[in-house]
């Protein structure tokens, strides 16, 4: 009994734990965002690209 009582009172793990699950939102996001503004940013670098070449 003891031994359940002490794990929900320790608080050492809680730190790493809340950071990964922040990382992983993070991740989440950039994701969405990519599959979101992929394409824009597809036709954004094809522009630049192709404004470089008629430059040179």
């Amino acid at each position: 009994m003891n031994h359940f009582i002490r794990l929900f009172k320790e608080e050492e793990g809680q730190a790493l734990t809340e950071y990964g699950l922040l990382i992983g939102l993070v991740a989440l996001a950039v994701v969405a965002m990519l599959g979101f503004f992929g394409s824009t940013l597809v036709n954004v670098f094809e522009q630049v690209k192709d404004e470089l070449k008629a430059a040179l």
